[in-house]
């Protein structure tokens, strides 16, 4: 990083206000002060906006949404902004995470395009689930995240300095904005998951790379619990988004075809899961739907 360049930190937040205190506490602690923290609020109905008013701490610019665009849509928003504002380099975050105090002053001792802080629990065990492999090749890989950062090391202290990755998650994760002026925003489209992991692979075929920093340290304060959830409404984002990316970004006709593949087999077993019934309703409206945004935005 050159001295001149500015940092923009966009987060977004819904309905999680006193979360939201803790990761701006966290920010206003940096020992490298961000030039301007833009909150997108997703039409949150707790006492966002007062927490909000309240901090006088930050160079705080507040955006509220006059409905729940999700976190991709509330990504697509703050990054836009804070890209036609001129910033350099924009660090996207959650509402449930806290960076270290020298998080971002660590992050930018490295001059690379990509950058990704390494996520812990608040026992400080290792909980970064950015991918180190994802395999959108194989036509039998069910899941296409074939390592993790934490599924690869046990804690921070046996990671190298720099880790490269292939998918990472907006949760302290820093982009240049040349990668931006080359690929666009992040797609409003996914509404929740699998954004970062569109966006991550668009810049990788861009031709950027992208790695974690083992010692930028950040603490998630809320435990990964969602993925497991199928038969929710959530669980029919999961499908749909993950079956968009391989219909978007998969390497041959085989795993383009794996949704279908996937759909089926879950239609298949639902009478002998638990929720399986709701899992299957929601692979199938997920395939409907995920035809539809088979072509990515601008093409």
């Amino acid at each position: 990083m050159t001295p001149a360049e500015r940092v923009a930190v966009v987060v977004v937040t819904f309905n999680r206000a006193d979360l939201l205190v803790r990761m701006l506490d966290g920010l206003a602690a940096q020992t490298r002060a961000p030039d301007a923290v833009i909150v997108v609020d997703n039409a949150s109905t707790d006492h966002t906006r007062s927490v909000l008013v309240e901090r006088e701490d930050l160079p705080l610019q507040a955006i509220h949404n006059a409905e729940n665009l999700g976190g991709a849509g509330g990504f697509h928003r703050g990054v836009a902004e804070a890209h036609a504002q001129g910033f350099d380099r924009i660090w996207l975050m959650d509402d449930d995470v806290v960076p270290a105090s020298d998080c971002l002053e660590v992050l930018l001792r490295h001059d690379l395009p990509c950058l990704m802080a390494v996520r812990e629990d608040r026992s400080g065990n290792l909980v970064e689930k950015s991918a180190l492999r994802f395999d959108l090749r194989n036509p039998l890989a069910l899941r296409p995240k074939r390592a993790s950062v934490d599924s690869t090391f046990r804690t921070r202290a046996e990671m190298p300095d720099l880790v490269p990755l292939e998918v990472v998650a907006f949760e302290g994760f820093l982009v240049h904005r040349e990668v931006i002026d080359r690929i666009g925003l992040p797609d409003p489209a996914y509404f929740i998951f699998y954004d970062d992991a569109d966006f991550a692979i668009r810049a990788r075929r861009a031709g950027f790379s992208i790695h974690a920093v083992r010692d930028a340290v950040l603490v998630r304060q809320l435990d990964f619990d969602q993925q497991h959830d199928l038969g929710s409404w959530k669980g029919k984002f999961m499908y749909r988004n993950l079956f968009v990316v391989h219909f978007r970004h998969g390497e041959n006709a085989l795993v383009r075809a794996k949704p279908y593949a996937v759909t089926a087999g879950v239609v298949a077993l639902s009478p002998l899961r638990r929720d399986g019934r709701r899992e299957a309703r929601n692979a199938l409206q997920a395939i409907r739907e995920a035809r539809g945004l088979r072509t990515p935005p601008g093409r």
